[in-house]
């Protein structure tokens, strides 16, 4: 973000959140990198046995400490929704994994699942008009909750055939 030099911890600390460890520093496609590591926390939270409960509070946990880097990174670049904040999509793509089994092809279908309702917005495209951290995260986590529901009705269809 810019002005580096003059930032603070606290800035110093919000960026690097806001940023998910600086994949949003990638210079294209900065939301589709930032949907990974939402991805990689599922399947490690899967492996380490993590109850739903867990990780429905590791979810929350998530979401609230993102609106907050989120609104002092934006703050900081002087950006609303600065394409280099990406721990919204890190939420989401959490979201869209939410209850599911832990397969590399819901892997792979949560993520184009979770982009096409990001990027589309069907419906939501105004809600990103709330001001700070939270109209960062919000149309994330109702993308995250669309490619969800996706992801049940499409496991549903798929258990018709098999």
């Amino acid at each position: 973000m810019e002005g580096k030099a003059q930032l603070s911890r606290g800035d110093h600390v919000a960026e690097l959140i806001a940023t998910s460890l600086y994949v949003g520093e990638i210079p294209f496609i900065s939301g589709t990198f930032g949907t990974i590591p939402g991805l990689f926390i599922f399947a490690l939270s899967s492996i380490l046995g993590v109850p739903v409960w867990g990780y429905l509070l590791l979810i929350i946990a998530v979401y609230f400490i993102g609106a907050w880097s989120a609104g002092r990174a934006e703050k900081i670049s002087g950006k609303k929704d600065d394409g280099r904040i990406v721990i919204d999509e890190v939420v989401g793509a959490m979201i869209t994994m939410f209850y599911m089994p832990l397969d590399w092809r819901l892997l792979v279908a949560g993520f184009f699942a979770f982009r096409f309702f990001d990027v589309a917005k069907p419906g939501f495209r105004r809600i990103q008009k709330i001001r700070g951290g939270h109209g960062v995260m919000i149309d994330d986590v109702l993308a995250g909750i669309m490619a969800n529901i996706s992801l049940w009705l499409l496991l549903w269809v798929v258990s018709l055939f098999y």
